[in-house]
């Protein structure tokens, strides 16, 4: 009998060792972001010798939890289903779900070597790479990109990212290898596993 719940235990540690990270994600775990985000925001506001350093670890799963239930109304239309891994050591990967025919509006030319001519529909897309961050900069090393389990060329996900992050002030959009600026007066995101 003791042999057989030995097994029991450890075969149940083996399957919550290998459930994915997000699957803890909740409502409850996005409003604790939610209520950290505007702890952040409101010690950004604070200026001059008040002004302390403060530290905020976020979670991976309350991260998770805010996309997939607060975001949608900040993420680009086209983009769903955004999950984050956070690998520690500043390393990070994300999956999520991308609509191309978004992005191609506009850019096809109908030319046998456009290769939007050829994208469609909604495919998953993963990142992974470096977030370095220091003096209230930010900059994302990216590592690998796979669209459809496909790797693809920095080029073509600078284009995905061009298109997903253009706005009237920033026409151009985001530019992958580009430094940009924290929010909130954010010094620096320290990157362990599982939070920042």
């Amino acid at each position: 009998m003791g042999y057989r719940f030995g097994q029991i235990i450890a075969v149940s540690l083996v399957v919550f060792a290998v459930i994915p990270l997000h699957a803890a994600v909740s409502i409850q775990q996005a409003d604790t972001f939610v209520k950290k985000v505007a702890t952040i925001r409101q010690q950004g506001l604070v200026d001059g010798p008040k002004a302390a350093t403060m530290r905020t670890p976020v979670t991976q799963d309350e991260l998770n939890s805010w996309f997939t239930y607060r975001a949608q109304a900040v993420l680009p239309a086209g983009v769903s289903k955004l999950q984050l891994t956070i690998l520690g050591q500043g390393k990070v990967a994300g999956e999520m779900t991308v609509d191309l025919d978004t992005i191609g509006k506009g850019r096809r030319s109908g030319g046998a070597f456009d290769p939007w001519s050829y994208l469609g529909g909604s495919v998953p897309v993963s990142v992974s790479g470096i977030l370095h961050t220091e003096n209230g900069q930010g900059r994302f090393e990216l590592q690998t990109a796979e669209v459809s389990g496909v790797t693809v060329p920095k080029a073509v996900m600078q284009q995905l990212v061009s298109a997903y992050s253009r706005t009237t002030a920033n026409p151009a959009g985001l530019n992958l290898d580009g430094a940009f600026p924290l929010p909130a007066n954010i010094d620096k995101i320290e990157v362990g596993q599982g939070q920042a």
